[in-house]
């Protein structure tokens, strides 16, 4: 969404030190998530035929790795086109089994007890994809098969418990970094996982992608070791922290 999407921005330069180019998709938060998975999907369409080698990594935070991967699955209409694409995937801290928070949304019983209000109710405050991001969601409940294009998708997990992204002078903790449990970020429903590597890390949900002169250390680090990110030549690191430093200080 537009907000992981200011944070990865930042990221690109990182990424971008280690010679990886980055193109920012963005969305509207409130539409249909189906819908933004297929605009997602017909962006990596267009792009791919400009790239030297049509190798493309994906990276989706929060509910943008919920589109990041639906725009990926071989069940949805409009499925990825193009057999020369070569596809890795990786999501962080997404709510593969719906979001807690919105579990009343999807609940049938006041559904029919309120004739329609409740729908309303949670149309005002999620937008188009209100029902989508429930527990009962097909969106969720069939999370579809990936595409015989996507190499793999590595599956990144945060532990969010105790975490905090903001402080007062003294430390104490203002506001708190935790949005989606563990069980929240499960994703079940899937036969087939060989092509999934979960990882899990203790950070926030925020921390993880990196704000507020935080540099997103944890996620850099996993990357790396899963060689999604090539590592840093020891002659550029201190250049590396120095620019870690500088992005996450403006």
């Amino acid at each position: 969404d537009l907000g992981s999407a200011g944070r990865f921005r930042t990221l690109a330069d990182v990424l971008a030190f280690h010679g990886q180019q980055s193109v920012c998709f963005t969305y509207d938060d409130r539409d249909s998530l189906m819908r933004s998975s297929a605009q997602l999907a017909r962006a990596v369409e267009q792009l791919a035929p400009i790239l030297d080698t049509p190798s493309i990594t994906l990276i989706g935070h929060s509910q943008g790795g919920l589109v990041a991967r639906k725009a990926l699955v071989q069940e949805r209409d409009g499925a990825l086109q193009g057999e020369k694409l070569d596809l890795r995937l990786v999501t962080v801290s997404a709510p593969f089994a719906g979001i807690a928070a919105a579990s009343p949304c999807g609940n049938p019983i006041l559904r029919i007890a309120t004739l329609g209000l409740h729908d309303i109710a949670c149309w005002a405050v999620s937008g188009s994809k209100w029902f989508e991001i429930t527990h009962a969601s097909d969106f969720i409940r069939s999370p579809g098969h990936l595409a015989p294009q996507v190499r793999s998708h590595l599956k990144i997990v945060t532990d969010e418990q105790g975490s905090c992204r903001r402080t007062d002078p003294q430390g104490r903790c203002l506001e708190d970094d935790y949005v989606f449990s563990l069980e929240e970020q499960r994703l079940s429903g899937l036969s087939d996982t060989t092509r999934t590597t979960g990882v899990e890390v203790r950070a926030g949900h925020v921390e993880i992608v990196g704000e507020g002169g935080t540099a997103p250390r944890k996620l850099i680090a996993v990357l790396q070791e899963q060689g999604i990110v090539p590592p840093t030549p020891r002659e550029a690191r201190s250049a590396f922290q120095a620019l870690l430093a500088r992005l996450y200080s403006e």
